[in-house]
């Protein structure tokens, strides 16, 4: 009876160390500096919203935005993630996606088919390497992106640095490189209507 006792015992005491142990784990914390933790929270604060924009720089020849519609949806939004779909006309392939990565935050270019698929040239994209700014993160070209550039012909764009520009009535998106300039600025004062969700994704 005693050795039963003491067997209860010790199953009781192993349980409660169980729990109270159980209830102190937690994740590791996903760290962010303050201009990054600023930057991407004024952007999700626009969360489901669409905005219509404007080429305001474009310094190559036949560029494929012209007389087009342009707009920004921010889409999707959690704490780590913000999904943000760019309608060139008719076009939605292109899906623009920030990530807190816990050493800076990540862009990310998703491209796809009109069924779905994903382009020979998706998730290009780069890395903060600094601080940035509240309103302002600037993203170099990352290694995958540098040699998906040299992969498909156009070993040019390795030097590729796309920065994003966050104020209370615009955004911008721009891309550099030596020789190139490209920038979008989206009026942030009007809403406009949301459109459908992009190509490879769904709103159901």
């Amino acid at each position: 009876m005693k050795a039963k006792t003491n067997i209860l015992t010790l199953l009781l005491s192993s349980t409660i160390f169980c729990s109270a142990n159980a209830a102190t784990i937690s994740a590791a914390p996903l760290v962010s500096v303050p201009s990054h933790e600023s930057f991407f929270n004024s952007i999700k604060a626009l969360c489901h919203k669409a905005f219509e924009g404007q080429v305001t720089v474009d310094n190559a020849s036949g560029g494929g935005f012209s007389n087009k519609k342009l707009i920004m949806h921010i889409r999707k939004c959690s704490d780590e993630r913000l999904e943000i779909p760019f309608h060139v006309g008719d076009d939605a392939s292109r899906t623009w996606i920030i990530t807190k990565t816990g050493s800076g935050l990540s862009l990310k270019h998703d491209h796809r088919h009109q069924d779905g698929s994903f382009d020979e040239s998706t998730m290009y994209g780069g890395h903060t390497n600094d601080a940035g700014w509240a309103q302002v993160q600037s993203f170099p070209a990352d290694e995958y992106s540098k040699q998906l550039f040299v992969k498909s012909g156009i070993p040019q764009s390795v030097g590729n640095t796309w920065q994003m520009f966050i104020y209370p009535e615009k955004f911008s998106y721009r891309l550099i490189r030596q020789g190139r300039e490209f920038r979008v600025d989206f009026d942030l004062t009007q809403a406009v209507q949301t459109p459908d969700a992009p190509w490879g994704y769904s709103d159901k």
